[in-house]
Parts: C-alpha cells; structure tokens; sequence
C-alpha cells in the first residue's frame, strides 16, 4: 500500500502537537521531564496541553446517529480506519475490540468510535463484515458518511488521507486519540498500541 507522503502527514497532527506517520508507521517527539511521565501514566504520545476534542457528529453504519458530545463522563477512544485497509486498520480495530473485552465490567467507562477514511467503500454492509471478522460488533461504533462530511473532519482531528483519482482511499494518517471523561484530548495511541496500554489507560481517561 503507498504511503501519505510524510509532509502531509505532518502537517496534518501539527493541530495536536503530536508527530505520527502514515498508516503503518508512527514517530514519536521528543519529550521533556513532564511528557515523559504523561507518557508513562497513559502509555502513548501525551497531548500538552490537553485540549477540547473537535466536534464529531455522525450516523454509524446502523442508521444511528452519534455524537461525541453525548459521552462526556466516559473515556472515549477515537480511531480513523477503512474497511478495505490491508494491515493497519484491521490491527486496530481487533486490538481495540480485545481491550474492550479485557476491562470486563469496567468496559462500560469507554466509548469506541471508529470513523471512516473511505466513504465510497465503507458501505453498511462493508463495515457489519469487517467488524464480525474482527470481534467488534458491538464493541465500538463505525461512523460514516459522504465526503462533504468527512472532510472537515478529518482535518479538525488532523487526520491525511490519500484518496486515488478513481475516489478510492490509498492511505491516512493511523491512531488512536484518548479522550478523557470532560471531553479533551489527552493522548495519541500509534498503531502499534497494546490491548494492554488501553486497559490501564481508560479508568485514567475516565477519571479525567
């Protein structure tokens, strides 16, 4: 799969103050003494400062419509994949969807939402396959939309895609926010997250 040409990608999570590649690569910043220990609390790259999540409002693949805005008092665990993705996206979603699993009653302190980066693909039925195969149905919600939608998302979040003349996604910008009980944007997760660093991260998250 080609790459988001790394300018893009950049200048795309320049918003968050965080630096993470294309789908299947990540870089993490440098960090001082105070990022280091954000760092070590919830496991990924810290968002300093932490800031309101942009707004995200959508119907999942069920018809439902979805708004971020309505979780407040729960973590929530933002993601950006596509059904179609040949490595990444399906590791994140089935890694979100085994943590979900781990936290046993505590799941109910977290929110999953994935949102599309392939509008033309990402059919209901698209979506209801891919998240069977994974384990996730019912474990988090999959929003789409057009791409009159989508857009402004993707870039209030930061989120680079690269889409094919034909209108077909190619490749984006692959994480994971963790946003906390009040609603702000604490930390980023690469792709190459754990299960496990979710499970301790989402009672923090929940408690912020």
């Amino acid at each position: 799969m080609r790459r988001v040409h790394r300018g893009v990608a950049l200048l795309g999570l320049l918003l968050f103050g965080a630096v993470v590649g294309g789908c299947g690569s990540a870089s993490q910043p440098s960090q001082t003494a105070s990022t280091a220990a954000a760092t070590a609390r919830l496991g990924g790259i810290p968002i300093q400062p932490a800031r309101a999540a942009p707004p995200l409002a959508l119907r999942n693949y069920t018809g439902q419509s979805v708004d971020l805005a309505a979780f407040r008092g729960k973590a929530v665990l933002v993601t950006f994949v596509y059904t179609h993705c040949p490595d990444v996206c399906p590791l994140i979603v089935s890694k979100l969807a085994a943590a979900q699993r781990q936290l046993g009653g505590e799941a109910r302190q977290v929110q999953i939402l994935a949102v599309t980066v392939d509008p033309k693909n990402d059919t209901p039925g698209a979506v209801r396959h891919f998240l069977a195969v994974r384990g996730a149905t019912g474990r988090m919600d999959y929003l789409i939309g057009s791409p009159r939608q989508l857009l402004p998302i993707w870039k209030a979040w930061g989120i680079a895609v690269l889409v094919t003349k034909s209108g077909d996604t190619a490749d984006h910008t692959a994480l994971v926010y963790g946003i906390t009980a009040s609603g702000k944007i604490a930390v980023a997760y690469p792709s190459s997250f754990t299960p496990d660093t979710i499970v301790h991260a989402v009672p923090l998250l929940a408690r912020s």
